[in-house]
């Protein structure tokens, strides 16, 4: 992935809320990464800037404060696991199912566990969480 991918995949994420999320641009989108050579690209910090998105403050990449991986990839990995796949197309298709079953609280859930996860991090002063 370099800087120009990134900044497509920002306005598709744009044009994406816009379509499926009616009102949400207007409401604001929060929107958070990780400090990757790839987001703090200049041609990437353009791209966010233009999708109108407000960035949420994230500390150096730490795998305890990545929502992406203490909790989406962790649930989906459970879900996973033990199944064997025909092709690329078939495991596709089950991580797209378990996603797009999952209501709206369930990702409320994950970023409620970052707020914690936070405190929990700075009150062990950056030690890691998860030992």
């Amino acid at each position: 992935m370099n800087d120009q991918y990134y900044a497509n995949l920002l306005a598709q994420a744009r044009e994406a809320v816009a379509q499926k999320r009616c009102g949400k641009l207007s409401r604001g989108v929060l929107f958070l990464q990780d400090n990757a050579s790839v987001h703090m690209a200049r041609v990437s910090r353009q791209a966010l800037k233009d999708t109108g998105f407000s960035e949420i403050d994230h500390p150096p990449y730490s795998p305890d404060l990545a929502p992406s991986d203490y909790f989406l990839f962790s649930n989906l990995k459970k879900e996973l696991r033990g199944r064997r796949f025909v092709d690329d197309n078939q495991m596709k298709m089950a991580v797209e199912s378990h996603f797009d079953c999952k209501e709206k609280e369930y990702f409320l859930g994950g970023l409620k566990a970052l707020y914690t996860r936070c405190e929990k991090y700075i009150s062990l002063e950056g030690d890691y969480i998860e030992k």
